[in-house]
């Protein structure tokens, strides 16, 4: 199955394609320290660049898959939406995944792995997996929660994701593992975007909601 995967829940914007002999092609958008996400400006893009350079014409593409968070607000609106556009002109199915589920592939052969991204405002949003099996539903967690749903987990869990990059001392208090800050396995890849997607339920497009996990920064002013 060929399938064209975006994630913009974090501060990257991704986008890949996973062609019928089961390769990934990543076309990725990482800002660099204090710059702001582009993924308005560079999601098509990425998109039109992992097609072409995995070869892939449009109309080859059998699915969509599109990373529904939780993470940055507006980056997931944009991924969603833009998801729901490309599926209503294509005429293609898309598969909503969990961001955070697709994180936590990317690490391997761990026992236990715990998916943290930064959810700003003090808190991290995770997620646990032991052997592919949910231990730690999706929460948002301020450190000391956090620490205390690790040491609750089965085995001391590797830990990655920007959010565990910035919570590393409560996290490693706790028994996780937090690999190197610049390891390449903090951050969410196409592949498993793609991957998730291919072995997932298609939904209909409108259906596709982003799991914020709780209430955004700005709310109406009351009345």
């Amino acid at each position: 199955m060929i399938v064209l995967g975006l994630d913009t829940a974090t501060s990257a914007t991704v986008a890949g394609v996973l062609d019928g002999a089961g390769a990934v092609t990543e076309v990725r958008d990482d800002p660099g320290a204090g710059a702001r996400p582009a993924h308005a400006q560079r999601l098509l893009e990425a998109a039109e660049t992992a097609l072409e350079r995995a070869g892939v014409p449009w109309e080859a593409v059998e699915r969509l898959a599109v990373g529904l968070g939780p993470g940055s607000f507006t980056g997931l609106r944009i991924g969603i939406a833009t998801a729901r556009a490309l599926a209503q002109a294509r005429g293609l199915p898309v598969v909503g995944v969990s961001s955070l589920e697709a994180l936590a592939r990317g690490a391997g052969e761990a026992d236990v792995v715990l998916a943290v991204l930064d959810a700003r405002r003090g808190e991290a949003f995770a997620a646990g997996w032991q052997a592919g099996a949910l231990v730690l539903a999706p929460a948002a967690l301020a450190p000391d929660a956090l620490a205390e749903r690790v040491r609750a987990l089965p085995a001391a869990p590797l830990a990655v994701g920007d959010g565990a990059v910035r919570f590393r001392e409560p996290l490693e208090a706790a028994g996780a593992l937090v690999p190197a800050d610049d390891d390449g396995v903090h951050r969410l890849h196409a592949e498993h975007v793609c991957r998730l997607g291919a072995g997932g339920t298609p939904t209909h497009r409108d259906a596709l909601l982003p799991d914020y996990l709780r209430e955004p920064d700005a709310v109406p002013r009351q009345r």
